[in-house]
């Protein structure tokens, strides 16, 4: 077993690139040139290889906006819960279509496949592009579902500062209020990408930020699969995943 990944216990797939938000606080940047998505196929025989070798204990999926393509999503899922994995997580803006019927057919296919909780991404950033009937539904769907949903709303400087877009947030926040949806802690944002680009001002020149998401190399404890197959140094198109996990040096 590789010294470096020996505490590997969760698998994360960035789905896709495209997403059905142009988000100012994005720290991926723009994502209007962006299109396709992971392989199914090898994504789910990547999750087998990797269950039989470490403990997983939670996946998720996300992007970009995931349910652009929920069938991928679903194979993934349905993957996860029959390997096992207690903690199968989705993250979504919940903006990928406006008509009802289909979001109740994805909001079907999510429970089907064992999705075992949402985070659902609203805030005065997501809601200047994403229109908020459509996100509103998707969650009543959710609810009805029995699948846990929690709101997770992005936040500026800190959860409790008072800048306008915070203000925004909470108000969007209370759209969702009669649906008794939790709201998780959210994230702080990070000055990457269109953050860094649209939001500069309300980051502090003087302050080194350290990106909550980052791995340390050394004792990688989550791989996270790009929709291309990167993952670690290797590619998961090319070469098997156990083989990349066996290879990889920081």
């Amino acid at each position: 077993m590789n010294e470096y990944v020996k505490n590997l216990n969760r698998i994360e797939f960035v789905v896709t690139m495209a997403c059905t938000g142009k988000c100012r606080h994005c720290s991926e940047g723009d994502h209007s040139s962006y299109s396709g998505h992971i392989d199914a196929d090898i994504a789910t025989s990547a999750i087998r290889d990797i269950c039989k070798n470490y403990q997983i204990t939670s996946l998720m999926t996300f992007g970009g906006e995931p349910l652009l393509y929920p069938e991928v999503v679903y194979k993934i899922h349905k993957t996860a819960t029959e390997m096992d994995i207690p903690q199968r997580d989705l993250i979504t803006n919940g903006f990928f279509s406006k008509d009802k019927k289909r979001i109740r057919e994805v909001v079907e296919l999510l429970a089907d496949s064992g999705v075992c909780g949402i985070l659902l991404s609203v805030d005065a950033f997501h809601q200047e592009t994403i229109p908020l009937e459509p996100v509103k539904y998707f969650a009543e769907c959710v609810v009805e579902s029995g699948i846990s949903i929690s709101l997770s709303p992005a936040w500026l400087v800190s959860e409790t500062d008072h800048n306008p877009y915070n203000i925004q947030t909470r108000k969007v926040i209370n759209e969702f209020a009669y649906l008794k949806i939790p709201v998780s802690s959210g994230n702080i944002i990070f000055p990457s990408g269109n953050a860094l680009k649209y939001l500069g001002e309300y980051f502090d020149e003087k302050t080194e930020y350290s990106n909550p998401y980052d791995e340390n190399p050394r004792d990688i404890r989550a791989i996270s699969f790009s929709p291309n197959g990167d993952v670690l140094n290797g590619n998961i198109y090319g070469n098997n995943i156990l083989d990349i996990i066996s290879g990889y040096k920081p």
